[in-house]
């Protein structure tokens, strides 16, 4: 196997930040060309790398440090009765694994999530174009799963299996579902499929604290921060800190 150390990395110019404004944000990411196998997507996970598309990448922001790893531990994971609710109301929903989603069906169903509930960011307009180089890209281990209502689509999770866990890259659904809570109910799934295979996390990407985008994640406890290096359990009190 490569060394992380003999792989090459590379720097964006400052952009405008997706999620803080008034904030420019920087990106390190690998080499694009570099073939990332199971392996190396486990360490470069444990690191705060996240997969998107061929791009590895971890933010490099030199002014703002709000971008932290998350992951639950799944094997200590506690419910409740708000995620007890959504369960319920998607008993009817079956999981499946597919081995593409290069369908127009997937497809569509990608063009209708992004226009209802992104149409403001910068995915939309969406594309086949954008959709291929997005989630049709795959690294040694990733899934894909359907998620089907009575036969219909109703959603797509994309997940990469890592030596010690899952890796949620993304998720999308019909957006008219609402009542549903789909996108809760995907996380809870991974949850349940990460331990059922014995493994040890479910990364959910970054949290970060001043971004409602980003809140969600915290309901999903026990969850560590990688904090300078370090996993730390978070606590209420990271929550409060200003």
């Amino acid at each position: 196997m490569t060394s992380l150390k003999d792989i090459r990395l590379f720097t964006t110019q400052p952009h405008k930040c997706s999620y803080l404004p008034d904030q420019e944000a920087q990106t390190l990411f690998i080499d694009p060309e570099f073939q990332v196998e199971k392996s190396h997507n486990s360490r470069l996970s444990e690191i705060g790398f996240r997969r998107s598309g061929s791009h590895v990448y971890r933010p490099n922001c030199k002014s703002c440090q709000q971008c932290m790893s998350c992951r639950v531990l799944v094997q200590h994971f506690t419910s409740n009765r708000r995620f007890e609710r959504v369960l319920k109301r998607n008993a009817d929903v079956v999981v499946a694994p597919v081995t593409s989603i290069a369908e127009e069906e997937y497809f569509l169903l990608y063009k209708h999530y992004i226009s209802v509930r992104h149409g403001d960011g910068d995915m939309y307009p969406p594309t086949r174009e954008q959709y291929e180089a997005f989630l049709l890209k795959q690294c040694e281990g990733t899934l894909y799963y359907s998620m089907r209502c009575r036969g219909r689509l109703v959603g797509v999770l994309v997940t990469d299996r890592l030596e010690n866990g899952l890796s949620a890259v993304y998720t999308y659904y019909d957006p008219l579902e609402d009542k549903r809570s789909l996108g809760t109910f995907a996380v809870l799934w991974q949850i349940m499929e990460a331990r059922r295979l014995g493994l040890s996390y479910l990364y959910l990407g970054y949290w970060i604290r001043d971004s409602r985008k980003m809140r969600y994640k915290t309901h999903y406890r026990p969850l560590e921060l990688l904090i300078r290096q370090r996993w730390v359990l978070m606590t209420d009190s990271m929550l409060d800190d200003r």
